[in-house]
């Protein structure tokens, strides 16, 4: 019995019984597998998959306890690699994370490109996508971690770190009425208006939602999108208001956007970087968290991934309050 076996039978069983999908996964061929997968059969002396004809129908009753073990057995030869790399200081590896596009595009340049400084052989994998998607890639084990942010509960599904919490802000093009107002926004302003904003928004229990429900109202939304950066291109073309992430409004964007501060009219949100259980922690990893979120302790995040502590996070600081603290930090050098 070998570990190629092991990964083998939990990848045909990953793909739904597909082996020729489960050979794409794991950059095998086809026969290969199937050769593997009658070899281990042959050494355990029983069936882990069930036939119908050529093609694999179920997993037997005996096959579904030898998976839930390989799984585990394949899950500490990925601890032991990951400590023996750790131990010797290995500055190489691939890193896979699936984000939102506002992560991507606004929050995680900056650390990455200091991550790289730090490793620069360090291949890093960056996942753009909705925020249904991003939980399903990290449970499906096609990305080693996730940055996802909710307006409530943490995620499930890993060990969920929060990052920073960040507000939304309405933007509008020059000359509209809500820039005129002069006056804070109240929520019944933004429901006389079509709403561009996030694909999250169209969900019933969305916190942009629920906060026109508390106040008995609908919103109107008349176009959504993944990509921040879209939504203020339709914003500027005039179909709605838009409603997005405060860290995706930069300086530039003041020539043809007003900002607007709704921080009392939807919740806060907070970022949350999530990472498997019983994990030995990669030291990149835990040094691309230190560069989003300084708070974090190493120490203590390596002890809670491996299973030896209760998490005890530090309360995370404002997005504003993380910018602020970065251009006190760059006074300092220049000076």
């Amino acid at each position: 019995m070998t570990l190629t076996q092991l990964r083998y039978i939990v990848a045909i069983a990953d793909a739904g019984l597909n082996i020729t999908l489960a050979a794409d996964n794991v950059h095998a061929t086809q026969s290969g597998i199937s050769k593997q997968l009658k070899q281990l059969e042959g050494e355990l002396g029983f069936q882990v998959f069930t036939r119908r004809g050529k093609s694999l129908d179920a997993i037997t009753p005996a096959g579904s306890q030898v998976l839930e073990r390989a799984r585990s057995i394949l899950h500490e030869a990925r601890n032991i690699r990951a400590l023996a790399a750790n131990l010797r200081e290995e500055a190489h590896g691939e890193l896979s994370l699936a984000t939102t596009h506002t992560q991507a595009r606004f929050v995680l340049p900056e650390a990455i490109a200091k991550l790289k400084q730090q490793y620069p052989e360090l291949g890093v994998h960056i996942r753009p996508q909705g925020e249904g998607r991003i939980i399903g890639l990290f449970e499906s084990g096609e990305v080693d971690l996730v940055i996802v942010s909710t307006s409530g509960n943490a995620p499930e599904g890993g060990i969920a770190v929060p990052l920073f919490r960040w507000y939304r802000r309405a933007v509008v093009p020059h000359g509209h009425p809500l820039a005129k107002l002069g006056r804070p926004l109240r929520i019944q302003d933004l429901a006389e208006y079509p709403l561009v904003s996030y694909e999250s928004s169209l969900q019933p229990e969305s916190s942009l939602r629920r906060a026109f429900n508390a106040a008995s109202l609908s919103p109107r939304i008349a176009c959504t999108s993944a990509d921040a950066d879209l939504i203020k291109t339709y914003v500027l073309a005039g179909l709605g208001v838009g409603i997005l992430a405060e860290m995706a409004i930069g300086a530039a964007d003041a020539r043809e956007l007003v900002t607007l501060d709704i921080d009392g009219l939807l919740p806060v949100c907070t970022s949350w970087l999530v990472l498997r259980r019983d994990h030995v922690l990669r030291s990149y990893v835990a040094q691309l968290a230190r560069l989003v979120a300084p708070q974090i302790d190493e120490a203590e995040l390596r002890r809670v991934v491996a299973g030896h502590a209760e998490p005890n996070w530090p309360a995370p600081p404002l997005w504003g309050e993380l910018q602020q603290r970065g251009v006190r930090r760059a006074a300092t050098r220049a000076a």
